[in-house]
C-alpha cells in the first residue's frame, strides 16, 4: 500500500517537469526500480493507471527497469547473483556480502 504515495510522487515531479518545460503532456516516465529498494514495480503500475486519470501523465507510458540484487565476492570481488540458500561466489567459493546494488529507486527519464 505505500506504493500509493510514491506512484502519486512520480507524478507529481513529472508534472511539474513538464510545466518547467512549457510542455502540456507527459509521453514516458522511466524508472529504475530494485528488487530490493521496498517498492513492489507492479504496485506502482497499477495505482499508476488510476492516479494519472485527468493529469498531464494520464496517456503518458510507465516503462520500470528492475535491478537483481547482486553480491559481491570477500575474496575475489566478483559480483554474483545469489542462487537460493547460497553465498558462494561461482568463481573460486568465497563467500559473498551484500551490496547496494538492487535497492535502487529512481527516476531514470521524463518524456515530454
Amino acid at each position: 500500500m505505500h506504493e500509493y504515495p510514491i506512484t502519486q510522487r512520480i507524478i507529481e515531479i513529472a508534472w511539474e517537469y513538464a510545466k518547467e518545460n512549457q510542455a502540456e503532456e507527459i509521453k514516458v516516465i522511466n524508472l529504475v526500480v530494485g528488487d530490493y529498494c521496498g517498492y513492489v514495480s507492479s504496485s506502482i503500475e497499477l495505482y499508476f493507471g488510476l492516479i494519472a486519470e485527468g493529469t498531464p501523465c494520464e496517456h503518458a507510458e510507465l516503462h520500470i527497469e528492475r535491478v537483481i540484487p547482486k553480491l559481491r565476492c570477500k575474496s575475489c570481488g566478483e559480483l554474483f547473483v545469489r542462487k537460493p540458500f547460497h553465498f558462494e561466489c561461482p568463481i573460486c567459493s568465497g563467500d559473498g556480502e551484500p551490496t547496494q546494488i538492487g535497492q535502487e529507486f529512481f527516476i531514470k527519464s521524463i518524456e515530454i
